[in-house]
C-alpha cells in the first residue's frame, strides 16, 4: 500500500515560499475538523510567520546581523510547519482531500512520470492595493508554478512579463500592479515528464 507523504519542499525553497504554506497552512489548518490537536498552536504560528515577515523587510536594509536574524526567524518557522507538517501525514488517514485541507501540499506517490495536467484558475481576488491574489487547481507532481502576466488595454493584451515561481498552487502573488489597470493571468505546472504542463486558460482581473 502506497501512503502520502506531506510536500516539504518548501524547507528549502525562497523565503516568499515558506510566507506563503505558512499562511495556507494558517488559514485552512485550524479550521479543518480532521486536526484537533495540532503540536502548534495557531497564535504561535501566527507570531512567527509576522515575525520571520518583518525580519525580511529589515533584512533589505540592513548587513550581516539582520540576515543572520532572518534566518533565524525562518528556521523557527519551518520547524513549526515541520511539526505540523508530520501531525498532518499522521492524521489524514491517507486521505488526499483530508491532507489537502491541511493547507500543505502532498507527495503523491508514482514511478511513472507523466506529462503535468494544464492548472485551472480557480480564485483572482484583490489584497492589498496593487497586488492580485491567483489560486489555481493543485497539480500531481508539480514541483512549482510559474506565473505570467500581461497588461490589458482597450481589449488588447500586452506582452507578456514573468510573475514569478510558487510552490503552493493556493497562493501566487502578483505585486506591484498599477491600480484601475486590467491584467491578464495564465499560470502552468513545472515538473513531470515534460518539464512543464501547458498554460492555463487566460483569466482578466482588474487591479484596485
Amino acid at each position: 500500500m502506497q501512503y502520502l507523504r506531506v510536500e516539504l519542499g518548501f524547507t528549502k525553497a525562497p523565503d516568499h515560499a515558506v510566507e506563503e504554506v505558512a499562511g495556507a497552512v494558517i488559514a485552512e489548518l485550524y479550521v479543518c475538523a480532521a486536526y484537533t490537536t495540532p503540536p502548534v498552536t495557531k497564535v504561535n504560528l501566527q507570531a512567527a510567520l509576522a515575525a520571520f515577515t518583518a525580519a525580511i523587510a529589515a533584512q533589505e536594509h540592513g548587513g550581516t546581523e539582520a540576515t543572520a536574524d532572518k534566518n533565524a526567524k525562518r528556521d523557527t518557522l519551518v520547524t513549526m510547519l515541520r511539526q505540523l507538517a508530520a501531525y498532518v501525514q499522521q492524521s489524514c488517514n491517507n486521505d488526499l482531500p483530508t491532507l489537502l485541507a491541511s493547507g500543505f501540499n502532498a507527495v503523491v506517490p508514482n514511478k511513472t512520470q507523466q506529462p503535468l495536467d494544464k492548472p485551472v484558475i480557480i480564485k483572482v481576488e484583490n489584497g492589498i492595493s496593487g497586488q492580485i491574489l491567483i489560486k489555481v487547481t493543485a497539480i500531481n507532481n508539480a514541483r512549482c508554478y510559474e506565473l505570467r502576466y500581461a497588461v490589458v488595454t482597450g481589449g488588447t493584451v500586452g506582452p507578456w512579463q514573468n510573475g514569478g515561481m510558487f510552490t503552493s498552487s493556493r497562493a501566487l502573488i502578483l505585486n506591484n500592479l498599477t491600480p484601475g489597470t486590467t491584467y491578464e493571468m495564465q499560470v502552468r505546472a513545472i515538473g513531470g515528464s515534460t518539464g512543464y504542463s501547458d498554460w492555463s486558460d487566460p483569466s482578466q482581473h482588474m487591479s484596485l
